[in-house]
């Protein structure tokens, strides 16, 4: 089903997520999804919630079944998860916080299972209870910073949705910190842990898989690198839970920013990246003076940008921007461009060369796989140049003649 396009991708998606809250059972939902759609990223996941919403399926009927939605996508989701690694990243410390949670709920889980006095497993149980109620430093710094940004980007999913799951575990520990109190005997412990111990540390494990496979690639995927280093300088201000503070603000917000600005940001009218910057007035002029052709497509196959330099080997007209580049070439050469797309995105090149006679001049193509720094596909760029010249060149020129 890889071959699906992703407007048919999302569609399936859709039509099984419908049919889920119709009545479908989440076995049968399960085996539509693998045979009718097979892998799916995180991003694809969020933009189908966000459909849903937008299509007038109120977030609370989503909420319902999120976790159902969770256990269809598992398995392709836990293949498709990105990792940010910077260890002064948001994401990172989100997910050094999830890694204490499990200890928090598997000594909960042992607490009670402990065999111990009826007294003393109440005792470890309310300790630890304690311990967990710091969770809401976890969830306030997802729902106050991160939420925020991607709504930015239009998505509004994880704010309605998520952020309803987080307050019913909020009330689920309130209900299982207040209800221990009044368990007297071992027949009421059994009955505590069933009703409202285990089901409240069984959506706090939910949680971590829905943050870390859906949530936090999504999230890397949609915000821009200078969101990422503002949402670090924030959360200093709501706090973090179950790890220790960072280092200064601005000494992370340095680390940070040494780590993942490779990405443009753009201020006062300069571009600025890692190696220096660009007025914004000096880059078309740049990439036009440049002794070759750029053109450029981004992952989804859209035709985004081509340089105007003053010698194009090849016409090109700005009625391509926007035009699926599979429509830019004959029938003939379409075979040869969907191998070196497909080639690119499932990550077994990152070059291709040609080089053809044209009106007398030798033209050099070449196509690269342009990725960012994890290695995630996100277009195509094809260098067009006339080296009819350079074939000819010979011994070495180090000084000016008199025609220069």
């Amino acid at each position: 089903m890889d071959t699906l396009n992703k407007e048919a991708k999302k569609q399936a998606l859709k039509d099984i997520i419908l049919n889920l809250h119709q009545g479908l059972p989440a076995e049968k939902a399960r085996d539509r999804f693998e045979k009718e759609v097979g892998n799916v990223s995180s991003t694809e996941i969020a933009e189908l919630e966000q459909s849903l919403i937008d299509d007038g399926l109120s977030p609370d009927e989503i909420k319902k079944f999120c976790n159902v939605h969770a256990l269809i996508f598992q398995s392709a989701l836990e293949k498709a998860t990105l990792v940010e690694t910077s260890p002064s990243h948001p994401v990172y410390l989100f997910k050094q916080e999830n890694r204490e949670i499990e200890k928090l709920v598997d000594g909960l889980k042992k607490a009670a299972d402990s065999g111990k006095a009826l007294l003393a497993v109440k005792r470890g149980i309310i300790v630890g209870l304690r311990q967990l109620k710091n969770i809401e430093k976890h969830y306030e710094r997802k729902e106050q910073l991160l939420f925020p940004y991607l709504e930015k980007h239009g998505f509004m999913g994880p704010s309605k949705v998520m952020w309803g799951k987080d307050n019913e575990i909020r009330d689920m520990l309130k209900t299982a910190t207040k209800n221990l109190d009044a368990v007297d005997s071992a027949a009421q412990l059994a009955d505590y842990k069933k009703d409202a111990l285990l089901p409240l540390l069984e959506e706090v494990t939910g949680m971590i898989f829905k943050e870390e496979n859906i949530l936090f690639p999504a999230s890397l995927e949609k915000l821009a690198a200078s969101e990422w280093v503002e949402i670090l300088r924030e959360s200093e201000d709501v706090g973090y839970a179950f790890i220790a503070p960072p280092a200064e603000t601005d000494v992370l917000v340095q680390h940070l920013e040494e780590a993942i600005l490779d990405e443009a940001t753009v201020r006062d009218n300069t571009i600025e990246l890692k190696t220096g910057s660009i007025g914004l007035d000096e880059l078309m002029p740049l990439l036009n003076a440049l002794p070759v052709d750029v053109t450029f497509v981004d992952k989804d196959d859209t035709v985004k940008y081509f340089s105007q330099g003053k010698d194009r080997i090849f016409s090109r007209t700005k009625a391509v921007i926007g035009r699926k580049v599979q429509n830019c070439h004959p029938p003939q050469s379409l075979e040869v461009v969907e191998k070196i797309l497909d080639s690119f995105k499932n990550g077994l090149k990152d070059t291709y060369s040609f080089w053809i006679n044209l009106g007398g001049k030798m033209v050099y193509i070449r196509y690269f796989a342009v990725r960012d720094s994890s290695r995630r596909y996100l277009g195509t760029l094809e260098i067009t140049q006339d080296i009819t010249g350079i074939k000819k060149l010979e011994g070495e020129r180090r000084l000016l003649n008199e025609r220069d």
